[in-house]
């Protein structure tokens, strides 16, 4: 044997020893991480189905209808934890995520783009209205790397509160999340024939209607509805034609409020900008 075929068999051998050592590296994790999830399985007393993936999930609510499948539209939420419960990252009601069911698996987490595909493969056993809990192994959900920001750990095992709405229509949606906002915070608003909600604090006493030509100056502060600030004028430098203005706003003004009128408007996201909006409105001056 000469030298140069000594060389390579060795090169082989010791190629093949890293790959080996490498597979049962990887195969460890998975072991240690099974492990960790049957260990919390039995200490709580929990009966969960494995999927052949490795991960593992309950049906808690089936939902009801037709099968959901990946071109539909559907209202979806999820609540990371770790195995011990603390809470990493969750949807709220009043902002309700929708997608096509077969891009729930897709997310965006500080600038990073993750695919959790028993996310979708879960989702994809629910009707409308179901809702399931999934574990995800370390090597399906951030890996050894986690994610510092939200305090998860290297090789951490990541349970998933997850649902799909009844609604499956972008209106219906919206008056979810109204209902239930007006509900939260206790509010007592009329519901116009558009679906926007509006409680007049005064009514102004200026002598000039507004209409959709009116050019008006106004202070007003506009809020998602979790009470995220989106914008705020409340110096009277605001000025605009109302015809250029939020539907919403187009709509309600008009015949119910005049210059130094204060009015709290909430609109759906067909008269917004996509999304329902929270508005303080108060109507410096109007010209017409």
């Amino acid at each position: 044997m000469n030298k140069f075929t000594q060389l390579s068999l060795f090169a082989l051998l010791l190629a093949t020893t890293i790959f080996s050592s490498c597979k049962k590296e990887y195969e460890s994790i998975e072991s240690v991480d099974d492990a960790a999830i049957q260990a919390y399985l039995k200490k709580n007393n929990l009966s969960f189905d494995k999927d052949p993936k490795g991960y593992y999930y309950k049906i808690i609510t089936s939902g009801t209808g037709d099968v959901v499948k990946n071109q539909d539209s559907v209202y979806y939420s999820y609540t990371f934890k770790t195995l011990s419960g603390q809470v990493l990252n969750q949807t709220s009601d009043l902002m309700i995520p929708g997608t096509f069911l077969g891009y729930t698996d897709r997310f965006t987490i500080n600038n990073v783009s993750y695919v959790f595909t028993p996310i979708r493969e879960v989702l994809t056993k629910l009707k409308r209205g179901g809702k399931a809990t999934l574990i995800m192994p370390s090597s399906m959900a951030f890996g050894k790397n986690g994610v510092s920001f939200l305090n998860i750990g290297s090789n951490e095992n990541i349970l998933v509160d997850l649902g799909i709405y009844a609604e499956s229509k972008r209106h219906e949606i919206d008056e979810f999340e109204i209902n239930k906002f007006i509900s939260n915070n206790n509010l007592t608003l009329i519901k116009d024939p558009s679906r926007a909600r509006y409680s007049i604090t005064t009514p102004g006493t200026g002598t000039d209607v507004i209409n959709l030509n009116s050019t008006i100056v106004a202070n007003y502060t506009v809020r998602h509805l979790d009470g995220t600030v989106l914008q705020s004028s409340t110096d009277g430098t605001f000025s605009d034609v109302l015809s250029n203005l939020y539907k919403g706003w187009q709509l309600i003004l008009p015949g119910k409020v005049t210059a130094g009128g204060k009015l709290r408007l909430v609109i759906p996201s067909d008269l917004a900008n996509g999304t329902p909006l929270d508005f303080d409105i108060e109507i410096v001056k109007v010209t017409n």
